[in-house]
């Protein structure tokens, strides 16, 4: 432990004062990590600050003959935003629930069966779209791996490259300062919602807000959209018509009718077909998934970029975590052009 601290789990109750969160979550956590910490004392014969993976993944054992799954995940989150703030701050010096949460979350591998479609295929797929309305879209979807509502749901402003930063002179979001060219996902977009006196017709439905880094390869491919990109009546959307409805946002099922398109003529789509045959807008988020988890064997990162995990753990995670995603997602996105 890099700096002693006589009570970890008082210290960090106090902090979350500090931090303005209410009493009721406080008592919460006290509630949940005091019982983690009375766990180790009589079973393990250690404390918070020396306990192991092990330690944390024999507590998790033990809650799963006390109470509900769901409730087993909310008290791991717990632990593991209390080890992730410790660490942080400099009073751990490591989070061995890390590896546990990463170990109990299977989410991510929820989708059915699908078709497997291997990278140059899908490059060959991609060099028969000529459209750059349409190549924006695809490119987009399996390059961020979002789903066809936030892909509509995104404007201007969420998108940082030079083509926005300096050409179009667009304000982009602050929290895209200094993240170099990056994409920023939204976690609070609900249909109906009435953002820059537009009224949203799609919604977000990831749990964090989200930077997702853009390479060289997507950000060529926007640059070129925005460069024959119709002015838009209402708002600032990066996405919109070029067919019905000129200048207005795009809608899901113009992405869906563009995907399914394109898929149907590469015999990758039929009417009736199911999930498991037909590939549509979610098809994509199935391929990034799929590709990024095994090239990268790094779970954690990939669901943060699919938007899977909450924001109170990922932001206590570590103090890098944005240069660590850009790296590991440069290091290991394919290219498909």
């Amino acid at each position: 432990m890099s700096e002693a601290v006589d009570d970890p789990v008082g210290y960090f109750l106090q902090d979350m004062t500090y931090h303005g969160k209410t009493d009721r979550t406080r008592s919460a956590y006290e509630r949940v990590l005091r019982k983690f910490e009375a766990f180790l004392e009589s079973e393990r014969d250690v404390t918070p600050a020396t306990a192991e993976h092990r330690d944390c993944m024999a507590w998790i054992h033990r809650l799963r003959n006390s109470v509900a799954e769901s409730t087993v995940a909310t008290y791991a989150a717990y632990l593991h935003r209390f080890y992730a703030y410790m660490t942080q701050v400099g009073t751990f010096d490591s989070n061995p629930m890390a590896l546990v949460v990463e170990e109990m979350d299977e989410r991510i591998n929820t989708d059915p069966a699908r078709r497997e479609i291997s990278v140059p295929e899908m490059r060959d797929f991609l060099a028969s779209i000529a459209h750059p309305l349409d190549r924006a879209l695809l490119i987009t979807l399996l390059k961020t791996g979002v789903r066809v509502g936030e892909l509509c749901n995104l404007d201007l402003r969420d998108l940082s490259i030079p083509e926005t930063r300096d050409a179009l002179d667009v304000p982009v979001r602050p929290q895209l300062d200094g993240r170099g060219d990056a994409l920023f996902v939204a976690a609070d977009r609900a249909v109906g919602d009435v953002i820059d006196g537009e009224r949203r017709t799609a919604a977000n439905k990831r749990k964090r807000a989200t930077v997702i880094p853009v390479d060289d390869e997507l950000r060529r491919v926007l640059t070129r959209w925005l460069a024959i990109r119709p002015d838009p009546a209402e708002a600032n959307p990066l996405f919109v018509s070029t067919r019905d409805g000129w200048g207005e946002r795009i809608t899901p099922h113009a992405v869906h009718h563009i995907v399914e398109s394109h898929a149907s003529e590469r015999g990758w789509h039929r009417d009736g077909g199911g999930a498991e045959e037909n590939v549509t807008p979610h098809y994509f988020r199935h391929f990034f998934t799929t590709h990024l988890r095994d090239r990268t064997g790094d779970r954690g990162i990939v669901k943060y970029l699919r938007g899977d995990v909450a924001s109170d753990i990922i932001d206590t995670y570590t103090h890098d975590w944005g240069d660590r995603v850009r790296q590991t997602y440069e290091a290991n996105i394919y290219q498909l052009t």
